[in-house]
């Protein structure tokens, strides 16, 4: 039998040899089509290459594209386990030619490949052409030598394909293949053609024209090729079985569920272990691809295609957690081809465990609760409205799984009711919402919440992408379109721009339409927490609502900033490692340029524990483990060991992160909604350049990673060695010969105090030099003196009162127009005159204030340095008055 995996590469390999460059699949999540919430064709990646937007450097191409149908007007969902054919995830091998060739060679390939490499009998195909496109019939008739009645013209848009209402369009041809008559069903166009007899396996569509408004208006002046094969419809055919689900990897798939479940794949069961399969590959590969679970977008749609599958597994009497434990099947089978798969293994699994722990506890409580409230309700009844609400707004149990819970019982549920509920409750957080204070702002942007939902962020996996314009702000009004010179917010139905939030800053970057507008993002906010408002400087062009915009992150902006944010973790784990665990964050800034990181504690950080923590931050980013995410309840999460951010609200899910390993766990489990570095390495380097006191018993660190520090390293050291030249000395002997300097310097103002103090005693100031008097029958030294540091009155006034023995001293030294004055008086006459009241009459004759100190020795100075004379005199006044 040619294995799924075999038919896949050999399909590659025959168009590689026909001179196709064989592409990768690209990512599930579409960057080129804002319209689209998954790849969902062969030739969506290729899109703005048919379109002319871009070039490649090749011509024509093959491929095996992801693709998904499980959401919008591409959804598969509830028809998949019941048919043959219908997928939520499914394979599209196809050939490309952008310009190059066109239906003659493109229906040669087709033949080629599957009757003379593949081997299948040409009487069981047939094809189709769109009845006008007498050039491929008669190609067709020519290459295959079928009868008229083999190649049959269908006059129907199933036949004409379009990529919009304005674009490129073209017939189609496709390729039929009969099972035989033992099976039902009729060719294509006729009455039976809905019968399994004969399926589509090939579809080659010819871009042909150029249409404007649903018309052609025009022949393309480059026609161009898509084909599209569904893998799992050629491998049923070459595997000689005629149900998609009997194939190879289906199969083994399956087997799978049957040994986990006890139970065999046929009569009543058997839709769910097809549920199961189909629903586990696309769960698998949307988790690889970067979408997790979520209440909305592409998120929910994740959510809804798991829960549906768990919902089987419960069905099937699976008493644990299954899903998760089929990844190992699903790597398998398919790791090979798609080595996403294998990195994103671990990921797969714990996303799958964690939500069907969650579901089951949903689901219990749930169907309780449901057969309580239709307990009174028979066949043909309708559940209230405001009772769907409550299960799903109290336990989480949602709309669609108790509408699927019910039909079996033939009973209703009232939509009508349910949405009036949840617009009650809407208001309701309307009215609770303390915003911006701007009431008018604040209702604009709940006015968006309920009209577009929450903003899909798609930040997490990638840089750039599309967005189609669901509103303009300016200056807190609605506007449609915005114009050169205006600054506007603009919302996106999906954006890779981070709105600022959990103290990183909001990404900037660029916006453009293929219009001939530019925008320059200078900053994204996030109103409500659900909506990503970007702050758009319009330098070209007009923006008008409804546009399709190129989106572009500062993507070495983001680096920073991620590597910046995923540092702040590893700083919180080394402080709680190094300092203890009563180290809680208590706020942060993560910018591009630097960081800033607050916590509690007590007292300063020494020398010693700042390069400590600095030694564990290094050692983790040198043993650049992988960071890992996880998506978690936040109760599930704190039980866990994970750190919750300070100021941060959590929803009902949170993303935690674990970044290093210790031997006995991850070094950092923190909650947080954050953008951050794939592995540590790439944080490369991280500096503390500062540790401060923001109040009690909170510090703050600010530090620096990547370029930054290392600018910041470099700089120092630059300084060094300039310091080390103008020293004349090497930079190891610069702290040896600046303690030397320091220690001259302190010798050298001694000497200069001792100097100054010495010509003050001995003349030289503004008198001919200290003489002793009687004043009031006490002896008193009086002294004016330019230059002398009032740090050394003191001193001099007490050689003053040493020498007088008995006496009062005083002595003003005026510095730079102001003036310092001490007064010492010895301790004899401490009780009689007071050194305080002294320099009191002396600050007060020169313009100042106050003035204090002791009985014997006081000090004080004064703004007017030129009423020194008068001060001192003011001294002697006071003495006199003084009682005898």
């Amino acid at each position: 039998m040619t294995s799924t995996n075999d038919i896949r590469r050999s399909f590659l390999d025959y168009f590689e040899k026909a001179g196709h460059a064989r592409v990768q699949s690209a990512p599930l999540v579409p960057h080129n089509d804002p319209t689209l919430m998954f790849v969902n064709a062969g030739m969506v990646p290729f899109k703005n290459v048919f379109t002319g937007l871009e070039s490649r450097p090749y011509v024509t191409a093959s491929s095996a594209q992801k693709c998904v149908r499980a959401g919008g007007k591409h959804n598969d969902l509830d028809n998949v386990g019941y048919t043959a054919r219908h997928h939520t995830f499914f394979e599209m091998l196809g050939n490309f030619s952008f310009g190059d060739y066109f239906k003659d060679q493109a229906i040669d390939h087709a033949w080629t490949l599957l009757t003379r490499e593949w081997g299948l009998a040409p009487e069981r195909l047939l094809v189709t052409v769109y009845h006008t496109d007498d050039e491929a019939f008669d190609i067709w008739k020519k290459v295959t030598g079928f009868a008229d009645d083999k190649i049959i013209r269908i006059p129907t848009k199933d036949n004409f394909w379009a990529m919009g209402d304005d674009g490129p369009c073209g017939p189609c041809s496709e390729i039929f293949y009969d099972h035989g008559d033992h099976i039902p069903g009729g060719p294509p166009g006729s009455p039976n053609e809905d019968g399994d007899r004969f399926v589509e396996i090939w579809n080659l569509v010819f871009m042909q024209f150029e249409q404007a408004a649903g018309e052609i208006v025009s022949e393309l002046p480059k026609k161009s090729i898509d084909t599209g094969m569904g893998l799992e419809r050629i491998a049923a055919v070459l595997q000689g079985v005629t149900d998609n689900y009997d194939t190879d990897t289906f199969r083994a798939l399956i087997e799978a569920s049957e040994e986990l479940t006890h139970t065999k794949a046929d009569g009543p069961t058997q839709a769910s272990h097809r549920v199961i399969a189909d629903h586990l590959r696309a769960a698998g590969f949307l988790v690889a691809d970067g979408v997790l679970p979520a209440n909305e977008g592409r998120g929910y749609v994740l959510r809804r295609i798991m829960r549906r599958a768990m919902r089987h597994a419960h069905l099937l009497g699976a008493k644990e957690p299954l899903m998760h434990r089929l990844v190992p099947e699903l790597v398998a089978e398919m790791g090979a081809a798609y080595p996403e798969l294998v990195r994103a293994q671990p990921l797969i699994e714990a996303t799958l465990a964690q939500e069907e722990v969650r579901f089951r506890q949903t689901l219990a409580t749930g169907l309780k609760l449901l057969d309580e409230a239709t307990s009174d309700l028979s066949e043909g009844g309708t559940l209230a409205g405001g009772t769907a609400f409550k299960l799903y707004d109290t336990y989480g149990f949602p709309y669609d799984l108790t509408e699927d819970a019910l039909r079996a019982k033939g009973i209703a549920v009232d939509r009508a009711g349910f949405d009036a509920a949840m617009a009650e409750q809407r208001a309701q957080a309307r009215a609770a919402w303390k915003g911006s204070g701007d009431k008018a702002s604040d209702d604009l942007w709940f006015d968006f919440a309920e009209e577009f939902g929450g903003t899909e962020f798609t930040g997490y996996s990638g840089n750039e992408g599309e967005g189609v314009v669901l509103a303009i702000v300016k200056d807190g009004q609605r506007v449609d379109a915005a114009e050169v010179g205006e600054t506007v917010q603009v919302l996106l139905n999906q954006t890779p721009f981070y709105g600022e939030s959990g103290g990183q800053t909001g990404d900037a970057g660029k916006l453009t339409t293929l219009k001939g507008f530019e925008g320059t993002v200078e900053d994204t906010s996030k109103p409500l927490g659900k909506l990503h408002a970007l702050r758009t400087r319009v330098v070209a062009g007009e923006l008008s609502v409804g546009e399709t915009v190129q989106q572009k992150v500062d993507t070495a902006r983001r680096d920073r900033i991620r590597a910046n944010h995923s540092a702040t973790h590893l700083l919180h784990a080394a402080l709680r490692h190094r300092l203890g665990t009563h180290v809680t964050q208590k706020g942060s800034l993560v910018a591009d340029d630097y960081f800033r990181f607050d916590f509690s504690h007590p007292k300063a950080l020494t020398r010693e524990n700042i390069e400590l923590v600095e030694a564990d931050v290094n050692a983790h980013i040198r043993g650049n483990e992988t960071v890992t995410t996880r998506l978690m309840t936040p109760d599930e999460a704190i039980a866990a060991g994970a750190m919750a951010l300070f100021g941060e609200k959590y929803g009902d899910e949170v993303r935690v992160l674990s970044m290093g390993r210790t031997e006995e766990s991850d070094y950092s489990v923190e909650l947080c909604g954050g953008t951050h570095v794939r592995a540590l390495g790439d944080i490369q380097l991280f500096k503390i350049i500062s540790e401060s006191a923001v109040s009690s018993g909170v510090r703050r660190i600010e530090a620096l990673t990547g370029e930054a520090a290392r600018r910041w390293l470099s700089d120092r050291e630059a300084k060094l060695r300039e310091i080390a030249a103008t020293l004349k000395a090497s930079p190891d002997e610069v702290p040896a010969r600046v303690i030397a300097l320091v220690e001259e310097r302190k010798r050298m103002e001694r000497e200069l105090a001792d100097a100054r103090k010495a010509l003050a005693m001995g003349g030289g100031g503004r008198s001919e030099g200290p003489s002793t008097e009687t004043v009031n029958g006490h002896q008193f030294i009086g002294q004016v003196v330019d230059g002398l540091d009032p740090k050394g009155l003191r001193g001099a006034v007490d050689d003053m009162k040493q020498k007088l023995g008995s006496g009062i001293g005083a002595l003003i030294a005026v510095n730079d127009g102001r003036a310092s004055v001490a007064v010492g008086v010895t301790q004899d006459l401490a009780g009689q005159v007071s050194a305080v009241e002294l320099v009191k009459a002396a600050v007060a004759a020169l313009g100042g204030q106050g003035g204090g100190g002791r009985p014997d020795m006081a000090q004080g100075g004064g703004p007017d340095g030129a009423k020194a004379a008068e001060a001192l005199q003011s001294i002697k006044n006071a003495i006199e008055s003084v009682a005898a």
